[in-house]
């Protein structure tokens, strides 16, 4: 194919793809749909499960399902109709994830972060955020678009007699320290905003996301933080700070409603 109907097809597949807006007011591309990423999440989770990561944990299973069942009682209303799983990972790093079709992970290793409901709430907030402003979709619809960038980049180098293998490695990196890494940090502010603000209407004290975080910055396996796909810790708890004052009304009104978790393990 020419370089000029390469760039057509690519424009026109940008054209057709969908564009959202997620639960802050930002533009999404969305070439993905959420049926499509359903089924990927369960798939995902059932496989996970055939391979022995489920942990035989039922105390702490039972803890983190009513963590999770109090932040999805406060979901749009989209989200709180699924049907939610919560299993406990055999894996002693301190992680957490949710994923479209309404399945979430909890390692076991998280407990020893998260050693309160509410900052366990400020973990499992965060991760619904994801899934409720459709983030994988979206980081699967910006990597479809980058790839197609990619190649028709190292189809006009190649036409230029440079060689195809560097452009394509340069393009690479540029687009992956350029757009997906900077974009997925984004993200992953958005999530905090989300799920701190999710904790707070749940009636789990939107304070504990500063700790937590504080926790999480003192683990090791830095990295730095243009190449990270996470907000430093440092900047993080300092935002979450911000905001908490904001949601303090909210989750004092919430205690207040009758959002009053007691979770224990």
């Amino acid at each position: 194919m020419k370089m000029s109907a390469l760039i057509v097809s690519l424009a026109a597949a940008l054209v057709l793809a969908g564009c959202a807006t997620s639960p802050t007011g930002r533009k999404q591309l969305m070439m993905v749909s959420d049926q499509q990423m359903n089924q990927l999440g369960v798939q995902a989770f059932n496989e996970m499960g055939r391979k022995g990561k489920f942990a035989n944990a039922p105390r702490q299973r039972a803890y983190a399902t009513c963590v999770a069942k109090a932040l999805i009682a406060v979901l749009p209303p989209k989200w709180r109709s699924q049907n939610w799983q919560v299993q406990i990972i055999d894996e002693d790093s301190a992680n957490a994830f949710a994923l479209p079709g309404g399945r979430i992970g909890v390692n076991k290793g998280m407990f020893k972060i998260a050693t309160t409901q509410d900052q366990l709430a400020t973990v499992l907030g965060h991760e619904l955020a994801h899934v409720v402003a459709r983030h994988g979709a979206e980081r699967m619809s910006d990597n479809m678009a980058v790839q197609g960038a990619v190649l028709a980049g190292t189809l006009y180098g190649a036409s230029r007699g440079n060689d195809a293998g560097r452009t394509m490695a340069a393009l690479g990196l540029g687009a992956e320290v350029g757009i997906l890494l900077p974009f997925s940090r984004t993200q992953e502010s958005e999530a905090d905003i989300l799920g701190q603000r999710y904790m707070a209407q749940a009636g789990f004290d939107p304070r504990a996301a500063v700790t937590l975080w504080q926790k999480m910055g003192k683990q090791g396996g830095k990295v730095p933080a243009f190449l990270s796909t996470h907000p430093a810790p440092s900047q993080r708890a300092g935002k979450l700070a911000q905001q908490a004052q904001q949601l303090m009304p909210v989750y004092k009104q919430a205690r207040a409603s009758g959002h009053a978790p007691k979770c224990r393990m």
